[in-house]
Formats: structure tokens, C-alpha cells, sequence
């Protein structure tokens, strides 16, 4: 096993408790900030719906840190469970045919990863958390062009 495979195998087993504790610090700090103004009361009307106040930003910037490790996590879900027979990447090592049923499974992980990134995008921008919509629009489509840019066992 190459090293860049035993990072992602590291980041498949240890990515989700770090995205909890994440989220866990993204929910403590929307608590502390409930009753801060999340909005600004001068100003256009525009710039006060768009330019969040300084609460709203760090919930914004731990919302941010939570999704990229969840982010992380996934694509290392996806790399670690297509190192197993579908992938033949030189830094995966050759683990041989073990999948005869993975033909899906790069379009589907890829097809899953823009899915995701779209969802929490519109997610994020929708409540105004401009960093995490720039996270998300970031990192998934890079990974999922990434992803799809692997040689597999069928093509």
C-alpha cells in the first residue's frame, strides 16, 4: 500500500469523528451567537441581507470547517471502497480483481459527489453562509473531476 492510500484509508477511519466534533463546534457556536443580530440594521437593503454580521460569520466559518471535513471524508469513502478492485491507479498499489459488478461504480461515486456539492451549495447559499457555499463549490467538483479522471478495470 503506497502512502497517499494509507492517507486515505487514515482519513476514511478517522474523517468522521472529526467531522462530528466539527459539527458539534458549528452547533456551539450557533448557540452562542442565537441572540446576536444576524443581520445588519443599516445600510442598503441588499448589503444587508448579503454582508453577514461578524456572529453570523463565524458560524459561517465553523459551518465552513465542518463541511470540508465531511467533504474529505467522502471522497476518501470513495477512494478507499474503489482501491478494493476498480480503480488501477500506480499509487493504489495493485490490490488485483476483486469487484466484477463496480462497471457504475466511478460514474456513480462522481455523479454522487456533484449531487452533494449542488445540494449543500444551494443549501448553504440559501441561508447566506457565502464561505461554505464557496467550500462547497471548491472542493466536491474538484474531487469529482478527480475521481473521474481515474483509469478503471472496464475502460
Amino acid at each position: 500500500m503506497s502512502l497517499v492510500m494509507l492517507f486515505f484509508a487514515l482519513l476514511f477511519m478517522g474523517g468522521w469523528p472529526a467531522a462530528l466534533t466539527a459539527l458539534g463546534y458549528a452547533v456551539a457556536t450557533l448557540v452562542r451567537v442565537r441572540s446576536l443580530d444576524w443581520v445588519r440594521s443599516e445600510g442598503h437593503p441588499a448589503v444587508r441581507l448579503l454582508v453577514p454580521t461578524p456572529a453570523y460569520r463565524r458560524f459561517d466559518v465553523a459551518l465552513a470547517v465542518t463541511a470540508l471535513l465531511a467533504d474529505l471524508w467522502f471522497i476518501s469513502l470513495v477512494v478507499t471502497f474503489g482501491s478494493d478492485g476498480i480503480f488501477t491507479e500506480g499509487w493504489m498499489g495493485y490490490p488485483g480483481m476483486m469487484d466484477p459488478a463496480g462497471q457504475t461504480y466511478q460514474a456513480d461515486a462522481v455523479n454522487a459527489l456533484r449531487t452533494t456539492a449542488w445540494w449543500t451549495f444551494g443549501t448553504a447559499a440559501l441561508c447566506r453562509c457565502w464561505i461554505t457555499a464557496g467550500v462547497q463549490l471548491c472542493v466536491l467538483p474538484s474531487a469529482a473531476w478527480w475521481i473521474g479522471s481515474f483509469d478503471t478495470y472496464y475502460r
